[in-house]
């Protein structure tokens, strides 16, 4: 490989591409990425100039980044359609408005600042799974280029069309007032407009851009901006809040009270509210989801499914997707409707919308919708430190443990294992419906833990302490991002 390319194989992750700009990679480590994504498309199209629809979001670097990589699949004989400043989602819309046969976003999502990096895909509202990334690398680092004549144009204004699409479809009858939180990401320029569109009153919160992220990183499973979107709520009396992530594709929620609702608790709000609807339908969730899906009464009497499945937008996507599932939760804010709510993809500001027809169909608060559902006490996701070339082994390890216990009948808090699911890491569960996550982050150097117990939050806590004890044992523990 040449000298000044510098393209770090640690960025190619399980679905999405993550590097630290400068350090990682380089912009002639990006054209080359072009290059290789612009290969790999023709090889799967086969096509000598397929259409590709690119997009970038709010950052200082993001254009420069998207520049390069528009050579890239110029250099391959890509056709580039550009589409400017926008959310992941809008460039997931385009490719079925304008009918592409790919897409590359550059983004780093909620990742801070320094990060940059590139959400592709190929087949319509899905994104790269880990065949595709390997492959991606594979090209790309071994430079197997394919050479063509590409060219770009520039498609003006398509973020009009993008806002259009979803208020014709969700206009509301009821005027309900929304505190709008983007930590001064690309959703800003977005949301705002979108929920006014509808018929919310809107409140906005950091929706100007600013790309130093000022306050926090745009991020709806950081507490930071969550207790701000709770105090707004609070002071302006609002119904509900809502935090986008960076690119638009994940949102966070508050009720009416100032407190936090869980993105999974909120798939299971919107699943009974469709389940009505659409009887013996498949829901997809990840497996850092409540446990409360696979027992919920309302999804029963409707003959409704709900699948377990691995965490990360792609792999929801998919499964979604071969399921010919009705949605699909992921707790990280991801929400993916299928046809005819939506074509599959995730979409934060659909997500929010689905919130509010909720709201529009039942003469309530959030706040009572939401205690309506079985109480349980659940720690938010927390991630401790792990390096990118451990973090499998360990959860290997921990796998092998766990298995362990359940064998010899150890209790953990006064009761034994009975089920453990590994799609994903490892999820093992309790009698009472309790349960603790072991996984390893698909895009950062660390593990993912959750734990849950619809008994006390005091179990909720033992769990936790029991995962902690397993993981500092192994010595591969660093600090975590946040803990109970």
């Amino acid at each position: 490989m040449n000298q000044n390319i510098k393209i770090d194989p640690y960025g190619f992750r399980e679905y999405d591409a993550r590097w630290l700009y400068n350090k990682d990679i380089n912009l002639a480590g990006i054209a080359n990425l072009g290059k290789g994504l612009g290969t790999q498309i023709k090889i799967h199209t086969n096509k000598n100039n397929p259409r590709i629809i690119v997009g970038h979001d709010y950052r200082s670097y993001s254009e420069e980044i998207k520049t390069a990589l528009k050579q890239g699949l110029k250099f391959t004989g890509c056709y580039v359609e550009d589409i400017g400043l926008s959310l992941s989602p809008m460039v997931y819309f385009a490719q079925f408005n304008l009918g592409s046969d790919a897409v590359a976003m550059v983004t780093a999502s909620h990742n801070e600042n320094g990060w940059t990096g590139v959400k592709m895909g190929i087949q319509k509202g899905l994104t790269h799974a880990p065949e595709e990334m390997k492959e991606l690398k594979e090209i790309t680092l071994n430079e197997k280029f394919s050479k063509g004549e590409g060219k770009e144009i520039q498609i003006k204004d398509f973020n009009e069309i993008y806002k259009k699409d979803l208020i014709i479809k969700n206009k509301i009858k009821k005027k309900i007032k929304v505190v709008v939180a983007c930590g001064n990401g690309t959703a800003g320029v977005f949301a705002p407009d979108i929920l006014r569109g509808i018929g919310c009153e809107v409140i906005e919160l950091d929706c100007e851009l600013d790309w130093n992220f000022p306050k926090y990183n745009p991020n709806p499973e950081d507490l930071e901006m969550l207790h701000e979107i709770a105090r707004v709520v609070k002071e302006n009396n609002a119904d509900i809040g809502f935090g986008f992530d960076g690119d638009g594709d994940r949102v966070g929620v508050i009720d009416n009270n100032g407190n936090e609702i869980f993105s999974d608790k909120i798939g299971l709000l919107i699943a009974r509210n469709l389940s009505s609807k659409h009887k013996n339908s498949k829901f997809v969730v990840d497996v850092k989801s409540t446990g409360l899906y696979s027992k919920d009464k309302i999804l029963l009497e409707n003959n409704c499914e709900t699948i377990y499945w691995k965490t990360g937008h792609s792999h929801i996507k998919r499964k979604v997707n071969t399921e010919k599932a009705l949605a699909g939760f992921e707790k990280s804010g991801h929400f993916f409707f299928n046809q005819p709510l939506g074509f599959g993809y995730d979409d934060g500001i659909n997500s929010a919308i689905q919130v509010c027809h909720l709201l529009n169909n039942q003469n309530k608060k959030m706040s009572e919708i939401i205690s309506e559902l079985p109480n349980t006490f659940q720690t938010p996701t927390m991630a401790p430190y792990c390096k990118d070339e451990e973090k499998y082994l360990v959860v290997e390890q921990i796998i092998k443990k766990i298995k362990n216990l359940q064998r010899n009948n150890v209790e953990i808090d006064g009761q034994v294992i009975n089920n453990i699911l590994t799609v994903n890491g490892v999820r093992f569960s309790f009698d009472d419906g309790s349960w603790g996550l072991i996984r390893a982050s698909s895009n950062k150097p660390s593990l993912v833990i959750v734990t849950e117990s619809p008994t006390s939050d005091e179990r909720k806590k033992k769990i936790f302490d029991f995962i902690d004890d397993l993981l500092q044992k192994t010595g591969k523990i660093g600090e975590y991002d946040q803990k109970i």
